[in-house]
């Protein structure tokens, strides 16, 4: 039997669009005969609808149409139960739409990528794919990653930090302690944001205040990194899990300012605005030195077991060509197009990507099955005076 696969994607981020791109090509690119499909698109408003619609990316056009074709469906959160549910009941339709099997994420950003979606499909307990509650929270937040990559000792950028409410309360201090510790000029970025969306950079103070206001529009927590001048960005997907994982070839993604950009990103290939990272203006493999290329790929996946990560990862890096030295800059949990473009170059088409992605899942929730998520002792059946006194005159007030 063939296995039904869920694609979920959009979701309540910056970066809907870019995830409908995504998930576009990951369906595109699966084995019809060895998958049944069912797209699964979360609104911005956190709505989740499922339909053949789905299917077209030039339906997107037009959101209100597109989402009167399809049906509003939801998952319930009772472990062991994976079936998909209409959410307009008819008495002509079965309440059960179908049961998933697993679930391939290819959401971005915010309240998709860092965790919050994963949490969602644990509670569920249907197998999905990418890494789990932990390593995407961590993964996604910057200020938290680069806390656990330091004292790993792998490399990166030296950085400051700070929330919104400090900011508001506490400015002088905020820019005195970033000046000290930094100097200009700096990278603000919003600490849990992705696809560049919400970074500038800050040559004085009062581009600084810029900077910070325009993040903290997006986030209440701000990273502030020390700016290199004399940069080269390198990118390098690792695919696997926790404890056995593969570096692909590295890249070189083509800026056209002083950061790679939104625009960069997805809309500088030749138009080709529908397809995602694959649009980025890129030098693959890499031009660099032998040695450095090790360097990126070894910290790729040191990074990637650091995080306890699964799945597929993109690393980025930026290398100080003034230095010569090699820093981790941030790690994308669910890549722009689950990064395939890296690993076509090392050997592995887009389609075996995604059975790679589906075997892993799968493994990892067999994996589950034999650990223990219970005691095995009803602390309320203890008898009193072997263990824990509860209730009566000899227990705990409640209350």
């Amino acid at each position: 039997m063939k296995i039904n696969v869920g694609v979920v994607f959009g979701g309540r981020s910056v970066e809907n669009e870019i995830s409908v791109i995504t998930a576009n090509q990951a369906i595109q690119a699966m084995d019809r005969e060895r998958y049944e499909i069912t797209p699964i698109y979360i609104t911005k408003e956190g709505k989740w609808y499922s339909g053949a619609a789905l299917l077209d990316v030039s339906n997107y056009r037009d959101t209100k149409k597109l989402l009167s074709m399809c049906e509003e469906v939801y998952m319930k959160p009772i472990y062991g139960d994976t079936n998909l549910y209409r959410t307009n009941k008819s008495f002509f339709k079965k309440d059960i739409i179908t049961k998933l099997d697993v679930i391939l994420p290819a959401l971005h950003g915010t309240n998709c990528e860092d965790g919050t979606f994963q949490g969602v499909m644990e509670f569920s307990g249907i197998p999905y794919t990418g890494c789990n509650t932990l390593a995407s929270a961590n993964g996604m937040d910057k200020i938290t990653m680069k806390m656990i990559l330091k004292e790993c000792v792998i490399p990166v950028i030296d950085y400051s930090w700070f929330s919104d409410k400090e900011w508001d309360d506490k400015k002088e201090e905020c820019i005195k302690n970033t000046e000290e510790k930094l100097g200009y000029p700096v990278i603000v970025k919003p600490a849990n944001s992705g696809s560049s969306v919400g970074i500038r950079a800050a040559h004085n103070r009062e581009e600084l205040i810029d900077a910070v206001d325009y993040a903290i529009s997006f986030t209440s927590r701000i990273i502030i990194e020390k700016y290199v001048q004399k940069l080269k960005e390198v990118n390098c997907a690792v695919l696997g899990n926790y404890y056995e994982c593969e570096p692909s070839v590295c890249e070189v993604p083509v800026r056209s300012g002083e950061i790679l950009s939104y625009q960069d990103k997805y809309m500088n290939g030749g138009g080709k605005q529908s397809q995602g990272m694959q649009s980025t203006v890129r030098e693959i493999p890499a031009n660099l030195p032998e040695s450095s290329t090790q360097f990126i790929q070894k910290a790729a996946c040191d990074t990637f077991r650091a995080l306890s990560c699964d799945g597929v990862a993109r690393i980025d890096f930026i290398i100080d060509e003034s230095t010569g030295e090699i820093f981790v800059n941030e790690i994308n949990t669910i890549p722009g197009s689950l990064s395939f473009y890296l690993w076509e170059y090392s050997g592995i088409n887009f389609g075996t990507l995604i059975d790679k992605l589906i075997e892993i899942a799968l493994r990892r929730k067999q994996d589950a099955g034999f650990k223990a998520v219970n005691y095995g002792e009803n602390i309320f059946a203890v008898k009193s005076g072997s263990g824990a006194k509860m209730g009566g005159k000899t227990g705990a007030k409640m209350g």
